[in-house]
């Protein structure tokens, strides 16, 4: 149940398909990847326990550094390839890394990396090799191919995608535990989504988030065919499951509706009879946009929602969804309690903060602030990821928003989540925000940021339109008094918007991390 396992047992057997340029890596060629490296940090002095930092765009030696770490018992931590050399330093010199690799394509942004952060031992660059770093391909050359003599799981130690703030930090407890010992994941994808012998995974989104890196990986665990795409695009996507006979992928909302807006005759060109199991997370879906992938594609979809912080694993399959529809499911992995601001608990139905008993345990390295803030006020050992949301008489879970999204406007809560899941479905917008801006009288006012689906459309009649859509569908107080529009909006590979930089450009919070 690791990637040496089965690279012994089928040496030919694809590890990696990259979708774009069709580029096939083995499991020998995986297996072998992985062990030269992890022979490499292990000559620089690295041991279990210690952390490497990597800043690789979506190509087939992320996952054989993924591996090199996570059979050498070590840390290891992806950088995002859209961040800034400040936010990017930041990790790299938080985590404590004695090892930073890093590629060609990001090179600006790595070599300022590198200026800011003298402390790291050992510095490795793919395709190049550029002042304060050395070749990867030449070091990784110089060592063989045998695992090293004693092998334990190591842990990846993932960054929040900065979206409130400067990025935490989620450090878990290390296993250190024999290579090939299972762990929850392993054991969840097993019992939900049945991979049988030989699956094929797709995985459209960067390998540098926690959902896309993990599942990787368990899958190869599996002895699975990951086929990643260099770059989401939603025509491909559906080519790619056709080509290589995808039986599982992984989703975000913002990829169905893409999705969606194909035309039709496109949409229904490809052969997606090999899908089994499509998983969705890491944002709202919208009801709508769920309906209508279902109708699609089949009851198909399972939706998950939980953290890089492992406190919860919250699931439903589309015959639940669709008897309560908006949920994310029930708990798996811990015990829900919904909580007002002074940790009551609130009866089925009423909105409050979500926490949760009974996960795993999390800190948020070299920040012990932040990590008392996410644990329950009384003491109870319940930890929350910060969303609002309420639970159902069936012990179903719904989300509202997130606690720092929330607008107060007139000493009122209103949670913009539910305004952008209904302008989301509008077919004139392409991307949407709502957020809080300063308002003298009400303390706040709701503003809709809009990305339209044509920039020809933008202006005061668009804007008319879209209030009063809203008005027809919410309560008033709810919907936005103002919209703005903007050719993009500020938003992650992942889904997630980058709100705290709209909201500063309306002097609602600070412009840096």
């Amino acid at each position: 149940m690791h990637l040496g396992s089965v690279a012994a047992e089928h040496p030919d057997r694809p590890a990696v398909i990259m979708a774009g340029s069709g580029k096939v890596v083995t499991y020998a060629e995986l297996d072998a990847a992985s062990n030269r490296l992890a022979q490499v940090l292990c000559a620089a002095g690295l041991r279990p326990g210690d952390h490497i930092a990597f800043m690789l765009e979506n190509r087939w030696e992320f996952l054989a550094v993924a591996w090199a770490a996570q059979r050498s018992g070590l840390y290891y931590t992806p950088v995002g390839t859209r961040l800034g050399a400040a936010e990017a330093a930041y990790i790299v010199d938080n985590c404590e890394a004695k090892a930073f690799i890093a590629s060609a394509a990001v090179s600006a942004v790595a070599e300022k990396v590198a200026a800011d952060t003298p402390g790291v031992p050992l510095r490795l660059m793919l395709d190049a090799a550029v002042p304060g770093f050395s070749s990867y391909e030449e070091a990784v050359a110089s060592v063989d191919a045998a695992p090293l003599p004693e092998q334990v799981e190591g842990m990846d130690m993932l960054y929040s995608s900065g979206t409130t703030g400067r990025p935490k930090g989620v450090k878990p407890p290390l296993p250190l535990s024999p290579i090939g010992t299972p762990g929850g994941l392993y054991t969840l994808i097993s019992m939900l989504f049945d991979p049988g012998d030989s699956p094929v995974y797709l995985s459209p989104a960067p390998l540098y988030h926690a959902a896309p890196l993990r599942y990787s990986m368990v899958f190869q665990r599996l002895g699975g065919a990951v086929v990643v795409m260099e770059r989401f695009d939603p025509e491909a996507a559906l080519a790619a499951i056709q080509e290589h006979r995808v039986t599982h992928s992984q989703w975000v909302p913002t990829m169905f509706i893409r999705m969606l807006r194909l035309p039709e005759q496109t949409r229904t060109a490809y052969d997606l009879s090999s899908l089994r199991f499509a998983v969705h997370a890491a944002a709202p879906c919208p009801v709508p946009v769920k309906e209508q992938m279902i109708d699609w594609w089949g009851p198909i979809l399972h939706e998950y929602y939980a953290g890089t912080e492992g406190n919860c694993f919250v699931y439903t399959d589309s015959a639940a969804w669709l008897g309560h529809k908006g949920t994310v499911g029930r708990p798996l992995l811990g015990q829900v309690h919904v909580c007002d601001d002074s940790g009551d608990e609130l009866p089925a139905g009423q909105i409050g903060i979500l926490y949760f008993g009974g996960g795993s345990e999390f800190e948020y390295h070299g920040d012990p602030a932040k990590t008392a803030a996410s644990r329950d006020p009384r003491g109870r050992g319940w930890s929350t990821l910060g969303d609002i949301g309420y639970v159902d008489d069936e012990g179903f879970i719904y989300l509202t928003d997130r606690r720092s999204h929330m607008i107060i406007s007139g000493g009122v809560n209103i949670y913009p989540q539910e305004v952008e899941n209904l302008l989301a479905v509008h077919p004139k917008v392409a991307d949407v925000a709502v957020i809080g801006v300063p308002d003298e009288e009400m303390g706040e006012q709701v503003k809709a940021v809009v990305q339209p689906a044509s920039m020809a459309d933008a202006g005061d009649a668009l804007a008319a339109e879209l209030i009063h859509y809203c008005r027809e569908r919410l309560a008033h107080y709810k919907c936005p008094r103002t919209v703005d529009f903007r050719a993009t909006l500020p938003r992650h590979p992942t889904g997630k918007l980058y709100k705290r930089l709209l909201s500063a450009e309306y002097g609602m919070g600070p412009t840096q991390p």
